[in-house]
């Protein structure tokens, strides 16, 4: 049976594969580039984590990662219309693969001993590298260079699981707790149009 993480990896893994597929069908891609774009979307992250704390990448020893990314290619096919009609579609499937893979780096960082600066470290790199991957294969700015709240939601998100921990809750508690922390500073943020400050030039 899949452990919990897993089980938060595979769902994240589906949303992320999801909201590169739908951006890749705006762009005009054909079916195998938007199949390209989803399945970096999905494991970008997770990959260069697992590279940096020198473990194989999930993706090479389970082919469940592929299987994910063609149902997701497979939903955006048959759902197409409707997506297109849900103009927040790829945002809100974007805002639950970030929440989950920043869960699912935080855990796994834990796991093999790592501090917990690590761990934040990795599980924004988890939730936020993918997404910068399928900007630039889209050619577009990546979300974590403009002024939106999106690999900050991840290090928040890594600071209320390190909390949780402090006070004594669970493991699966703090996950749950973790996640829809990052999930619900990624929503408001956007919502409410909340940004970072933006680094003036010497011109300015």
């Amino acid at each position: 049976m899949p452990t919990f993480v897993q089980i938060l990896d595979f769902v994240g893994t589906f949303a992320f594969a999801i909201s590169g597929i739908r951006l890749a069908s705006a762009k005009r891609f054909d079916w195998f580039g938007a199949y390209v774009v989803g399945f970096v979307t999905a494991i970008g992250g997770g990959t260069i984590r697992d590279l940096l704390l020198d473990v194989t990448p999930g993706w090479m020893t389970d082919p469940i990662y592929l299987i994910c990314t063609g149902l997701a290619l497979l939903w955006v096919i048959l759902f197409s219309k409707t997506l297109i009609h849900l103009n927040n579609t790829f945002f809100i499937f974007d805002s639950i693969g970030l929440a989950l893979f920043t869960v699912v780096g935080m855990g796994k960082s834990l796991a093999l001993g790592y501090p917990v600066w690590v761990a934040i470290i990795m599980g924004s790199l988890t939730g936020a590298a993918g997404g910068v991957i399928r900007d630039v294969f889209i050619n577009e700015i990546p979300l974590i260079f403009r002024k939106e709240i999106y690999a900050m939601a991840c290090v928040f998100g890594g600071i209320i699981y390190w909390l949780c921990q402090q006070a004594g809750l669970g493991s699966y508690g703090c996950q749950i707790v973790c996640g829809i922390s990052v999930f619900l500073i990624r929503i408001l943020s956007v919502k409410y149009k909340i940004c970072l400050p933006t680094l003036k030039g010497s011109s300015d």
